[in-house]
């Protein structure tokens, strides 16, 4: 093909044109009748806008720690769950005709298969900033219906799931912090009881404690001293009363036995009464039983030996009041002791207190340590329980991140399946190339001569003159005529095969509204 003649197949096109023209709008009758037969399906949009929560997020945190992709996941499982899509299926008449034979689980599953949910809009941290949801059918306006009813149930389930979430979130808060509440309260009363129990030993008392001590300390010695001092007055009373008594002896010898036995026993009487009076009342049972024994006793001896007590009356009252004396000193001496005892006792309370105290301390450092953490916990917990009641509050005004459609889906013109376009482009193409080989194997089979080239390559002889065919005016008259009445066949019968074909595939009413269209445009 070195020099490729194009005028040859010019005039081959020429010479065949109807094997050309013929196919060619065949083809174009059966691409028209199978965009007509064909199911349309079409497909409406809508673009619904990620809006931020409307607070800024220093005043109120967002307690939604799910991510716009994961809530898309949940959303869209909830909205294409067989519930809704019956719902959608039954207020829109959707599969009426003619699949109302179907059964529902198909008519379901059939529309889950039409909904498309595209998350590729992308904001700054990629992150989702915007979705699409598009819906496919074969009745354009319900289609958009259905999209725009598709987009509301994606707006109202994401406010319900944030809700739902939020005071999710906040009930746990509350039972959590009720627990860590009930968990401080007996941590407390624990601190409580551990403080009453060890009251006296505790580590912020050990000053108190070796103060009381070194006081108790000077206070055990001073009684040491006084009942040192009691002791010794004790013997010298003791010594004074065997002294007066040895008197009384050598200055009567003659009456010592009388002496001795008869001022015994009321003295003892009067010594066991004064030691009485010095703890009971007067009007004590014992106290009045002493007195009316001594006054007895003193009737008995007035009468008979007064002489004798008038001698040694003096020193039977030094004797008395030294036995008194020695009765106080008794006393005293017991008195010191107990409180002497008393002392020690307290000493070596408080001794132990303070020798307990490391180990109180480590004890209290622990439930301390363990209270405070409760308390850090539960203050956490308090701050954490009133932002998720502030994110409640919020997500019920509407005030937290929203979806917004930002673009309604409209009524679509033009169906994106079957692409008419494409098949158009198809059709013309697979005419033209079915005419154009139609064309060339008539011309292959036809073995005359057409050019005077063909006779000189063929029997090698050169051909000297080459006439055209000449025609009279009146048969150029005849074929003139004969072309126009084949074009004018060719054209109408084309377009009567086509609005049959529209007649048959759309019906009257739809085959005039199809041409009132088509002229409107034209």
């Amino acid at each position: 093909m070195d020099n490729f003649d194009f005028t040859k197949y010019l005039d081959m096109a020429v010479r065949r044109k109807w094997w050309i023209i013929i196919p060619f709008l065949v083809v174009l009758l059966g691409g028209l009748t199978f965009c007509l037969i064909c199911p349309k399906t079409y497909e409406a949009k809508t673009l619904i806008l990620v809006q931020p929560q409307k607070v800024p997020q220093e005043y109120v945190r967002n307690i939604i720690s799910t991510t716009v992709e994961d809530r898309l996941r949940t959303i869209s499982q909830q909205v294409t769950s067989r519930t809704n899509l019956e719902k959608i299926i039954r207020k829109y008449g959707l599969y009426s005709f003619p699949e109302n034979d179907m059964p529902m689980d198909s008519k379901v599953e059939s529309m889950r298969r039409r909904i498309k949910i595209d998350v590729s809009h992308r904001g700054r941290g990629n992150e989702t900033s915007a979705f699409t949801i598009s819906f496919s059918g074969k009745n354009p306006e319900k289609v958009s219906e259905v999209t725009n009813a598709l987009a509301g149930n994606f707006i109202t389930e994401n406010l319900k799931l944030r809700e739902s979430q939020a005071i999710g979130t906040s009930t746990f808060m509350s039972d959590e912090l009720e627990s860590v509440k009930k968990r401080l309260m007996d941590k407390e009363e624990e601190l409580k009881r551990y403080r009453e129990k060890y009251m006296g030993g505790l580590p912020e008392q050990l000053d108190t404690n070796l103060a009381i001590l070194e006081r108790l300390q000077t206070q055990l010695d001073q009684l040491n001293n006084n009942l040192r001092d009691a002791e010794n007055r004790k013997i010298l009373i003791q010594a004074q009363i065997t002294d007066q008594q040895r008197s009384i002896i050598t200055s009567s010898p003659g009456s010592a036995s009388e002496i001795e036995e008869m001022p015994r026993d009321i003295n003892s009487l009067r010594n066991e009464l004064a030691s009485l009076e010095l703890r009971y009342t007067q009007n004590h049972p014992d106290v009045i039983r002493l007195k009316k024994m001594i006054a007895a006793l003193e009737r008995q001896i007035s009468g008979s030996k007064t002489g004798l007590h008038e001698v040694a009356a003096p020193v039977s009252r030094s004797v008395q009041e030294l036995r008194r004396q020695f009765q106080d000193v008794k006393l005293e001496i017991k008195r010191l002791k107990e409180e002497s005892s008393e002392t020690k006792s307290k000493i070596k309370w408080h001794q132990k207190m303070v020798e307990e105290t490391p180990k109180r301390e480590q004890e209290q450092l622990a439930m301390n340590r363990d209270y405070e953490n409760l308390n850090e916990v539960y203050n956490s917990l308090l701050s954490r329980k009133l932002e998720a009641e502030i994110a409640v509050s919020m997500e019920k005004k509407q005030k937290g991140e929203q979806f917004r459609v930002v673009d309604p889906a409209i009524t679509p013109s033009h169906p994106v399946k079957p692409d008419l376009k494409k098949i158009l482009m198809l059709t013309l193409v697979f005419g033209l190339g079915l005419g154009g080989g139609l064309a060339f194997l008539s011309e292959t089979l036809d073995t005359s001569y057409k050019t005077p080239d063909e006779v000189e390559t063929e029997t090698e002889l050169p051909v000297l003159v080459s006439m055209p065919i000449i025609y009279t005016e009146e048969e150029l008259k005849k074929m003139k005529t004969k072309e126009v009445i084949t074009c004018v066949s060719v054209a109408v019968g084309f377009v009567i095969s086509v609005i049959v074909i529209i007649l048959a595939t759309k019906g009257a009413d739809a085959t005039f509204e199809f041409i009132s269209k088509i002229m409107g445009r034209v």
